[in-house]
Parts: C-alpha cells; sequence; structure tokens
C-alpha cells in the first residue's frame, strides 16, 4: 500500500508522505487549538508534495471527522447570528470555486492561494476591527467570498477568521464562531468535489492514512486551548497565516522559475 500511496501524482516517494504525515499533524494540533487553520497547512503543504486537485480533496477528507469532533464548542459558545449568513452564502458559491480548481493551472492557483492569505493577515496585522456589527449582506458577501476561495483552493478561512477576529468578544467566543464557520466551509466542498470527479480512490487511500493523524493533532490542540491557549489565540492565528502564505508564495515563485 505504501507503494500506491507514494506514487499519488508524482509524489517524491515515502520522504514526500513523511513530510505530509507531519503537516496533517500541525494541522489537526491548529485546527483544535485556534479553530481554523488545517487546510492553510494542508492544502499547501501536499500542493507541493502532489497537487493541488489531489491536496484540497484530501484536506476536506481528512479533516471531516474534526468537523464532528469540534461541533459541541461551537454549538455552545458561537453566535448564530454571525455564522448562518456565512455558511449559507459559502454552500451557494463553493460550486464555482471547485469548477476553476478543476480547470486552473496549479502553480496559478498556488500563487492566488498565497496572495489571498497574505492580504488577509495583513489586515489583522493593522489591527484592523470592526465598529458596529457586521449586517446579514456583509456577513453574506465574506461568505460568498470564503466559499470561492473554499472550493477552488480549500482554504476559505481566511475571509471568516479575518472578519471574526476584528469584532469584539472573549477569545473562547471567536474561537467557536470560527469553528462553525470553518465546519460549513467544509461541508460546502462536499456535493462540488464528488461532483468534478475529484474524490478518487487514491485520494480516499491518502485521507485513511491521514484521517488518524489529524484527528489526534485536533484533540490535543483543543486540550491546549483549554489549559492555557486562550492567551495566545490571536497571536497565533496571525503567526499561523503568516507562515503558511509565505510558504505557498515561496512554493508558487519556484514553479514559476
Amino acid at each position: 500500500m505504501l507503494e500506491t500511496l507514494t506514487d499519488i501524482a508524482g509524489a517524491p516517494g515515502p520522504a514526500g508522505l513523511a513530510a505530509a504525515c507531519v503537516a496533517v499533524l500541525a494541522a489537526g494540533f491548529l485546527r483544535g487549538f485556534v479553530g481554523f487553520g488545517a487546510a492553510l497547512i494542508v492544502v499547501p503543504v501536499l500542493s507541493v508534495i502532489y497537487s493541488p486537485t489531489v491536496a484540497v480533496p484530501i484536506a476536506f477528507l481528512s479533516g471531516l471527522p474534526t468537523v464532528i469532533q469540534l461541533m459541541p464548542t461551537a454549538i455552545r459558545h458561537g453566535e448564530r447570528p454571525f455564522v448562518w449568513p456565512i455558511a449559507l452564502a459559502a454552500f451557494g458559491a463553493a460550486p464555482f470555486g471547485t469548477w476553476f480548481l478543476a480547470a486552473a493551472d496549479p502553480t496559478a492557483l498556488k500563487l492566488a492561494i498565497a496572495l489571498a492569505v497574505l492580504a488577509m493577515t495583513a489586515l489583522l496585522y493593522r489591527g484592523w476591527r470592526l465598529t458596529r456589527r457586521p449586517r446579514r449582506r456583509v456577513l453574506a458577501a465574506v461568505g460568498a467570498a470564503a466559499g470561492l476561495i473554499q472550493g477552488a483552493a480549500g482554504v476559505g478561512g481566511p475571509p471568516v477568521v479575518a472578519l471574526a477576529l476584528s469584532r469584539a468578544g472573549s477569545a473562547e467566543a471567536q474561537r467557536a464562531n470560527v469553528i462553525a464557520a470553518v465546519a460549513a466551509l467544509a461541508l460546502s466542498t462536499a456535493v462540488p468535489l464528488w461532483r468534478f470527479g475529484l474524490l478518487t480512490e487514491e485520494v480516499w487511500r491518502l485521507s485513511l492514512v491521514f484521517v488518524p493523524l489529524h484527528v489526534g493533532g485536533a484533540w490535543l490542540g483543543a486540550r491546549f486551548f483549554r489549559q492555557s491557549g486562550d492567551r495566545r489565540f490571536r497571536g497565533a492565528a496571525l503567526l499561523t497565516l503568516t507562515a503558511v502564505g509565505l510558504f505557498t508564495l515561496a512554493a508558487a515563485i519556484r514553479d514559476m522559475a
């Protein structure tokens, strides 16, 4: 089975699979800790090791159990008026993004991922804050943008996270809102990924390898947040966005060169 897994999409053999496993474990920890960020690690890293058309469906499948794992936190502490408009708009927009994924050039897609992540991070680093609660049409617009990015690149979280962190509230409430919105984004790509033929047998096999790592990492991340991570929530989120954006940008520049 190892030979089959390491030959997918031109992967560089066992070393590539080992690097992918480390990335998935780290991604799960980040998902459990800050409520998002798994795809921001999995998709860029696996896009380099395999390809974006393999990385995006793997990010979806390997992270699906974690959606259920973290949902009780989202239900207890999340704000439904914030989450629902984003979720509904994301479900409507995600199929268009997945269509783009199936037809796009992989290098251009990596570049788009990097620029989107870095742009959102720059806004947060500059201290961007909302002075009042966003209206439903603003939430829907952000949800639609996130759905397009989610469908095309599997990393639709940054717009939603930027909006959640720009609102007043405790780290616990912000994290719960992020968990709920990111869960909706993940689920919004299920049908489009199947419809465009991206849930291949090879993708399923790799995902089965990665699921235990993702779930275990998420459990560790959630435990860390409960113990002392709430004080480090915002800083960890910003650092994650920056690191992954720079990594993906470097990969795209390398491919173009």
